[in-house]
């Protein structure tokens, strides 16, 4: 995955490029990186980055034309939302998927974080995103301790969730992604933590999001990106 690009900087394109071009046969998405990441991203050098900013088209509209996954960090909400504040980033969101619909996203997370809590009723839209043909090239990460907290603090959050993913296996991925890990137990545990959704999807369902989803988007990617050096670059 190539990484280090400023999603709000309009030469981040020209990186991705120049590293395929020096790399060939290496690369087939981009990220994990972020637009709204809790405190974190505010720290980029420069212009903020947003999810309305024309670099960020730019990015994601060069990864649908070579084939790069794009693995996209961005919170569904601001840190410690007021209750009757309008969902502003979610909606951006949907509407920034809706302009790349050949580009395959992975949206990181499922925009949750440390201080970013689920919308009130996200389940249910993602469970109408799902079925949403136009949004047919998006897939949901669920990796992070921090999402499986949410995923799980509940019986009945258990049951809402699994039951999405059973409907929708094809959309989900897992993953470790826990924070400084000090030894393999650590990263052992955050698959643990989600022992309540495991044991509700089917064999089929916890098989395609554990592995064989990754393989299908992964393997597809590095056919479609070395096909797009071999046109473009002149690689063997």
């Amino acid at each position: 995955m190539i990484s280090g690009f400023n999603p709000a900087d309009m030469y981040g394109v020209d990186h991705i490029r120049r590293v395929l071009t020096t790399f060939p046969g290496v690369f087939c998405g981009i990220g994990e990186f972020s637009v709204y990441k809790e405190f974190v991203s505010s720290k980029i050098a420069g212009e903020k980055a947003s999810l309305t900013n024309p670099a960020l088209d730019r990015i994601l509209e060069f990864a649908g034309e070579v084939g790069l996954i794009a693995l996209l960090h961005t919170d569904i909400e601001r840190p410690f939302p007021k209750m009757d504040q309008p969902p502003h980033l979610a909606l951006q969101t949907k509407e920034l998927f809706l302009r790349h619909r050949k580009t395959k996203i992975i949206w990181a997370h499922i925009g949750l974080g440390r201080v970013v809590r689920p919308l009130v009723q996200q389940a249910d839209a993602i469970a109408r995103a799902l079925k949403n043909p136009d949004l047919d090239h998006v897939y949901y990460d669920i990796s992070w301790d921090e999402v499986s907290k949410y995923a799980t603090e509940s019986e009945e959050s258990a049951k809402r969730v699994s039951t999405i993913i059973n409907r929708h296996a094809d959309r989900f991925l897992f993953g470790t992604d826990c924070v400084a890990p000090k030894n393999r137990q650590a990263m052992v545990k955050v698959f643990e933590g989600y022992e309540k959704i495991w044991k509700r999807l089917t064999p089929e369902a916890r098989r395609m999001v554990c592995f064989e989803n990754h393989e299908r988007l992964f393997d597809q990617a590095k056919k479609d990106v070395r096909a797009w050096e071999k046109a473009n670059l002149g690689a063997g």
